[in-house]
């Protein structure tokens, strides 16, 4: 089964909310084996809506990263999300890599 990742576009509008979100979003994206692969590191804008924040998790198949969304600890950090930013998020299967 392939693996999934979890693509998140943010602005911050309300930093101190949003920051009460991430605090509890981390620990609901690891309790369902999602890794962080990139958290609002460096990058360059080359097509498209530019958001200042970008994230990148992985997650051991697309079900998993859609079980999290859905779970009741990532719902209750989104609680602190909504109103705090603008944001596009999905969920992508990734590529199978031949052996």
């Amino acid at each position: 089964m392939p693996t999934a990742l979890w693509i998140a576009h943010v602005e911050v509008t309300d930093p101190e909310a949003y920051g009460k979100y991430a605090t509890l979003a981390g620990p609901a994206i690891a309790a369902h084996g999602g890794v962080f692969l990139a958290r609002g590191g460096r990058y360059v804008q080359l097509e498209g809506k530019d958001r200042p924040r970008n994230v990148v998790a992985r997650f051991p198949s697309l079900e998993a990263g859609v079980a999290c969304y859905n779970s009741a600890e990532y719902q209750a950090a989104l609680a602190h999300a909504k109103g705090a930013s603008i944001r596009d998020l999905m969920v992508l299967e990734e590529a199978e890599t031949p052996a």
